[in-house]
């Protein structure tokens, strides 16, 4: 990681909402999903703040051989949101405790508040990331 990487770096990113992203959509395989309501997904929600999350600390790192995963989620969400609106995450880093990051985290599609929480992030070498998930891999 570069010294840059330090508490105060701030990021937003919007993205707009499209059919794939609400809950029918989270997991097509589950008849229950599909009953449900046409509004942003609770799992996509979560995946969206973590990329505004990612995309905030890549110029910080020596990307892609250093990334982050996520370790810790902790987020309301407040509102629902239909497809077609665009909502926007605002993120930022408020501490970094050696390779562990973590972000106050908020979003809202463009009417009101939709999600407020922390997240927590590690920084992770790819290769020796990778390998150790190569070990786990069932073997044919």
């Amino acid at each position: 990681m570069k010294e840059t990487l330090q508490p105060g770096i701030g990021f937003e990113h919007s993205f707009t909402l499209t059919e794939a992203k609400m809950v029918p959509a989270l997991y097509p395989e589950a008849p229950e999903f599909l009953e449900m309501p046409e509004v942003f997904a609770t799992g996509f929600m979560v995946g969206f703040l973590e990329w505004a999350c990612l995309k905030s600390v890549i110029p910080h790192l020596d990307w892609p051989n250093e990334q982050t995963v996520g370790t810790h989620v902790n987020v309301s969400h407040l509102a629902a949101s239909p497809s077609g609106l665009t909502v926007t995450a605002k993120v930022k880093l408020v501490g970094v405790d050696g390779r562990r990051l973590k972000f106050k985290v908020e979003g809202d599609d463009g009417v009101e508040i939709i999600s407020r929480g922390t997240h927590e992030r590690f920084i992770i070498d790819k290769a020796k990331f990778d390998a150790s998930i190569d070990k786990k891999r069932i073997k044919d």
